[in-house]
């Protein structure tokens, strides 16, 4: 017959009824306790002399029971005496950042000569240095209603995408509110920044409302660097963060607890929702997680609360929570670049200009749907419609004085530079840059205006004009008449003024070629 400790209520049932003047015998048969053992416990009690006439108090109770109950301690073994001497050799040895096993301390206390089993050193390092023994944990209080809200991912399995008719794996989002227990779920195939941003959305319109905090863990769509005091979130993410008004406090790394309960939703939600369904598409997916949430997981009663998650969300907590978005957030995309010679900075695939001044510097660039921002530390320094994947957009204020319209290849800024010299080299410069092709004759329209730098614009304009004259529309023989032509013997006298060279020999008027003159006209001859 095995051996039975009675419990603390026994102890009390024996004692209450030799209180009321039972025989041991009778206290035996109707407790279904050991006669003999009755009447040790009655023994201990009229030994230490117990009162009949009022109810036992714990404390006596436990006293009698005590005084039964414990054992002399059993005495050392030789085996136990030797590796206790070796405690300190031992806990070092399991304290290391890598422990050895206890086969390899047996091992190594076996060659030093110690003579003892592993059975006995295994159970010495569980009773004195608590080896293999979980620690102790803290149950930590429940935030504020409406103040924390929980993230995690989690593989739920294979479903077919629509779009490119192949099995892809299925991720769900899950968004638990850490007062209510209240959870949403958004499946989808990545887990990118983008994915987590829309999630969240999805999210607080499904709520229809907001957490103050989130508490997600170190994913590299949300965590940059990961750190236990201070960790440094995605840029992208921060930005989602600031424009939704909630802070973020990232999980440890390789910590779980920190963020329970989600943590243990995810099976919950593999089993309860994705395991044996069907579905016909992402779409589809989504759908079916939404009524699920509310229907279901939402509708249950709560196996740590014992309420009903949606009706605690409602009542208690959605009160203190913040009101929903009310559009959806663009994230942007977030690079560092470098400022090139030729004044542009190179994100997605697009170029956009940065001022002179900052050239080969490294900046920070914002870049969302609409705009593109660039920032040199704490400064914004320029700011650009965004533009598609071989896209460019340049402000010509960003370039050197004079340099803009050379950049951009203006021919009406050309030509009104060359009229600006005079009235004939703006009117060649438009003969030149005439046609069909006006960016393949730009550069004889610049030699031109170097000309003007080289002998004047009176020279130039006087030249101009006795070729347009003759219709000879080519710098290079105007560039020869120029060398040929005879210098002025006053250029200061004369100075910028236009010269007006003679015209030349054979040139005659209309009137030269007239067959009769007007007084015929008249008279009708």
């Amino acid at each position: 017959m095995s051996y039975r400790e009675l419990s603390m209520i026994d102890v009390k049932e024996v004692l209450r009824r030799w209180q009321a003047g039972q025989s041991a015998r009778r206290i035996a048969r109707e407790s279904g306790i050991d006669r003999k053992t009755v009447g040790r416990y009655v023994a201990t009690a009229a030994a230490i002399d117990l009162p009949h006439e009022r109810e036992l108090t714990e404390g006596q109770v436990h006293e009698v029971a005590q005084r039964e109950q414990s054992r002399p301690l059993a005495e050392t073994t030789n085996e136990r005496a030797e590796i206790a001497r070796h405690k300190e050799r031992i806990a070092a040895w399991l304290a290391q950042k890598r422990p050895l096993r206890l086969r390899k301390i047996h091992t190594l206390l076996v060659r030093d000569g110690v003579q003892a089993s592993y059975w006995t050193l295994r159970r010495y390092a569980m009773q004195e240095l608590s080896w293999s023994k979980k620690p102790p944990t803290i149950l930590l209080e429940d935030p504020p209603a409406g103040q924390e809200a929980q993230i995690d991912f989690g593989k739920m399995g294979r479903i077919l995408d629509t779009e490119t008719r192949k099995e892809r794996v299925l991720w769900a989002l899950v968004i638990t509110l850490s007062f209510s227990r209240y959870m949403f779920v958004w499946p989808s195939f990545l887990q990118t920044t983008a994915t987590i941003c829309e999630g969240l959305d999805r999210a607080w319109r499904f709520f229809d409302a907001m957490p103050k905090t989130l508490l997600p863990d170190n994913t590299k769509a949300i965590v940059n660097v990961a750190d236990p005091l201070s960790p440094v979130l995605v840029s992208a993410f921060a930005d989602y963060a600031q424009a939704r008004g909630i802070f973020v406090d990232p999980a440890r790394v390789r910590s779980p607890k920190d963020k329970a309960k989600v943590e243990n939703q995810v099976p919950y939600v593999r089993e309860s929702w994705f395991d044996g369904e069907t579905f016909s598409g992402l779409d589809d997916a989504q759908q079916s997680a939404q009524a699920w949430c509310r229907d279901v997981a939402g509708a249950r009663v709560h196996g740590t609360t014992r309420e009903v998650p949606r009706v605690v969300f409602e009542a208690r907590e959605k009160p203190h929570m913040l009101a929903p978005p009310t559009e959806p957030f663009d994230v942007p995309l977030w690079a560092d670049a470098k400022v090139h010679p030729d004044h542009h900075v190179q994100i997605a695939r697009a170029l956009y200009s940065v001022p002179t001044r900052y050239l080969y510097k490294k900046v920070r660039v914002r870049a969302d749907s609409l705009t593109v921002k660039i920032y040199l530390g704490a400064e914004l320094i320029k700011m650009h419609v965004r533009k598609p994947p071989g896209g460019r957009s340049t402000d010509t204020s960003d370039y050197p004085v004079g340099k803009g319209d050379y950049a951009l290849r203006s021919v009406d800024a050309l030509v009104k530079k060359a009229k600006e010299k005079g009235t004939h080299i703006g009117t060649y410069a438009e003969r030149i840059v005439g046609g069909p092709l006006p960016w393949t004759r730009m550069r004889a329209a610049y030699a031109l205006l170097r000309l003007c730098e080289t002998f004047g614009d009176g020279r130039v304009e006087a030249v101009c004009q006795s070729a347009l004259a003759f219709d000879v529309v080519d710098v290079a023989r105007i560039t020869k008449m120029l060398k040929a032509a005879a210098k002025p013997t006053a250029p200061k006298a004369l100075g910028s003024r236009v010269v007006q060279l003679p015209l030349p020999r054979f040139a005659r008027s209309h009137e030269h070629f007239a067959t009769r003159d007007g007084a015929s006209k008249k008279e009708g001859v």
